[in-house]
């Protein structure tokens, strides 16, 4: 896919290159050398005039008798032009970064959401940004909105949510598809934000909140449940040695008379008691 766009696309150019060359006409070139006669002989004030600087980060875009001239845009650095017949748009390499105000987008599931993302994007072809589209710049920041609408409103909530990396990836390779005739580069698309309506989110809240409050008494009753079994197993082992009762119970009165002075009631065996009872 993208090797056809990068075909189309070269071939796109090359026509646009040709007919630019062969384009001039008898009367252009005609002007053409009148021009450049007239450049010469007032050379030194002239050359002032033909002489334009870009920068290392800008291309300039040659325009002659309205026609491109070159097949690649010029720079960085000095190049000349002709007076009278040329004419240059200067173009910005350098990657720009724009916020997506924030889009009212219903999703999948019939959620209304409010999002908005940041986009960076860079020209890699000068001539194509300024012959193929009149804003780039502009047509850029339109079509990363509307982007962002039809990709979110293929997803449901919990989607928008939980899986912004791919909506981010998806979004780019969208948006580089399309900008690609227009000579832009996009390079990343971040989504910055999810708003949800305050209903939604209460209502959101009190899920969460049901939800851990069933966790929580699941994890209760696990726990009594083990509890009960190691009671269990406690008193069978007991059951066989009845001394260990008598000395689970003072291991007991040790350990409450460590926290706090108390008063301790010792327990008599009924048995004892049904002795002096017989007696009377």
């Amino acid at each position: 896919m993208e090797m056809e766009s990068e075909i189309e696309r070269g071939h796109s150019k090359q026509d646009l290159i040709n007919e630019s060359k062969g384009g001039l006409g008898c009367c252009g070139w005609f002007i053409v050398v009148i021009s450049a006669f007239f450049n010469i002989l007032i050379f030194p004030i002239s050359i002032f005039m033909s002489i334009k600087i870009v920068k290392e980060y800008e291309r300039a875009v040659i325009f002659r008798l309205g026609r491109i001239t070159a097949r690649k845009a010029k720079g960085p650095g000095i190049f000349f032009v002709i007076p009278c017949t040329d004419s240059f748009i200067k173009v910005d390499l350098r990657t720009i970064s724009f916020d997506i105000p924030p889009q009212e987008i219903l999703t999948k599931d019939s959620v209304t959401v409010s999002v908005d993302g940041v986009v960076y994007f860079r020209v890699s072809d000068p001539i194509a940004s300024v012959a193929n589209i009149t804003n780039a710049d502009f047509a850029t920041r339109l079509l990363a909105q509307t982007t962002l609408r039809n990709v979110l409103g293929t997803k449901n909530l919990s989607e928008v949510l939980s899986d912004r990396e791919h909506i981010s990836q998806s979004m780019q390779t969208t948006l580089d598809e399309a900008t690609d005739s227009w000579g832009i580069k996009v390079e990343r698309v971040e989504i910055k934000d999810v708003k949800l309506p305050q209903q939604l989110q209460r209502a959101m809240a009190a899920e969460a909140e049901a939800s851990r409050e069933a966790r929580a008494r699941v994890i209760a009753a696990e726990g009594e449940v083990n509890a009960s079994r190691a009671l269990k197993e406690a008193s069978l082992v007991i059951a066989e040695s009845p001394s260990a009762l008598q000395l689970r119970y003072l291991q007991t009165l040790s350990t409450i008379a460590a926290e706090r002075n108390s008063t301790i009631i010792f327990p008599l065996p009924i048995d004892m008691m049904s002795h002096f009872m017989s007696k009377k």
